[in-house]
């Protein structure tokens, strides 16, 4: 599933066999629990729409996980943010998805840039990137996130109550994330 790491490009790929509206659809639900996204929920103020902030919460809105701002969203091909994780010092890095429609299904890339190699950040996203490609395409295909992804929300659930205070989504507004 990982393409190749170099410095601070990381890219992952998957061939999803679904339709690419089916894969567009999953990948850019707002105000629904994401388990590709570690059970995030992506919210906005107005969408999905260059220059807006973005925010991944946990599902009662209590602690926000991510943090961005949309740079391009154009469906049912690509959809590109900064990242900041709440809980790093890190610098906010960039991420993009690409769909390119292939017979039978979807090529699904996601990259990657920007990670200081070595950072906290860097290894997240190194552990994520495999998680997210294969569960979207779970879901895509399935409607189902797979047995490891659905043991893996488990222990998110069971870790909750241990989130640090800096996560706190009060700490992170939409006011708050545009200053990023």
């Amino acid at each position: 599933m990982t393409d190749h790491q170099s410095g601070e490009k990381a890219v992952y790929r998957v061939r999803i066999n679904a339709p690419i509206e089916t894969v567009w659809r999953t990948l850019v639900k707002t105000d629904e629990a994401l388990p590709f996204f570690f059970g995030a929920v992506c919210k906005t103020r107005n969408g999905l729409n260059a220059g807006e902030p973005m925010a991944m919460r946990t599902k009662n809105g209590k602690f926000t996980s991510v943090v961005g701002k949309v740079l391009e969203f154009s469906p049912p091909h690509r959809y590109a943010h900064t990242l900041k994780f709440t809980n790093l010092d890190d610098a906010p890095v960039t991420v993009e998805y690409d769909l390119k429609e292939v017979d039978g299904g979807v090529d699904f890339t996601l990259t990657t840039l920007g990670a200081i190699p070595g950072s906290k950040t860097a290894g997240s996203m190194a552990q994520g990137g495999p998680y997210i490609v294969k569960t979207l395409k779970n879901i895509a295909e399935t409607g189902r996130p797979g047995l490891g992804a659905t043991l893996m929300l488990g222990m998110i659930g069971l870790m909750a109550p241990f989130t640090p205070k800096q996560c706190a989504s009060e700490n992170w507004t939409f006011d708050a994330i545009e200053r990023l």
